[in-house]
């Protein structure tokens, strides 16, 4: 496994370093979404079961590296400080979803049992997202043990090209993004290869 400072590996604490996961098409998921219900757009607003997610890990901070994540900050879906994104450091794999996005729930199991597996850090983005509530519960439900952050107001768009989700992006020791798969992973075995293929990491 490639060194680095991983944020969380799903088994252990997250330290350092988070995995962040981006997948995409407008079409597949932009028409699904739900409507604004008015909630608060601050990502920590207290939202019921929250405190059951994986809490955010502080990170040491860092100087932003070339063609790595944006320096944004985002606040945490559960409990936990906010996540500055250009201090992770990989092996990580950071998954952009929504709760109204239906091929986000298609690939939820092949994110969950990568997370599980512990070979490399994992972060997700609940992204464009007007339902905290409902995304407390997807996460839940689909078992995605690892941090989230929330980014409701597009922050990551321009930098990482986010024409909506899934998109799943692949960071490597050096914090630098070593790929970005736009669109749904359709099968464990497509997104075990990935990370063998982009973070030389055997799952």
């Amino acid at each position: 496994m490639r060194s680095g400072t991983p944020l969380r590996s799903p088994r252990p604490s997250l330290v350092g370093a988070v995995a962040l996961v981006l997948s995409v098409t407008l079409a597949a998921c932009g028409s699904e979404r739900a409507d604004d219900s008015g909630t608060p757009s601050s990502g920590r607003t207290a939202v019921a079961g929250a405190d059951k997610l994986e809490a955010c890990p502080a990170a040491p901070s860092k100087p932003p590296v070339g063609n790595g994540l944006p320096d944004v900050s985002l606040p945490c879906l559960g409990s936990g400080p906010d996540v500055r994104l250009a201090d992770l450091r990989g092996p990580l794999v950071i998954n952009v979803w929504a709760q109204w996005c239906g091929p986000c729930r298609d690939e939820a199991p092949y994110l969950a049992a990568l997370a599980k597996s512990g070979k490399v850090s994992m972060l997700g983005i609940d992204y464009d997202d007007p339902r905290p509530e409902l995304a407390v519960t997807f996460a839940s439900e689909e078992g995605l043990a690892y941090p989230h952050v929330v980014d409701r107001d597009k922050a990551i768009q321009r930098a990482l090209k986010v024409g909506g989700p899934p998109l799943t992006v692949f960071v490597d020791g050096d914090g630098a993004v070593a790929y970005v798969h736009r669109g749904v992973l359709t099968s464990q075995q497509q997104l075990d290869q990935l990370v063998e293929d982009k973070l030389e990491v055997t799952p």
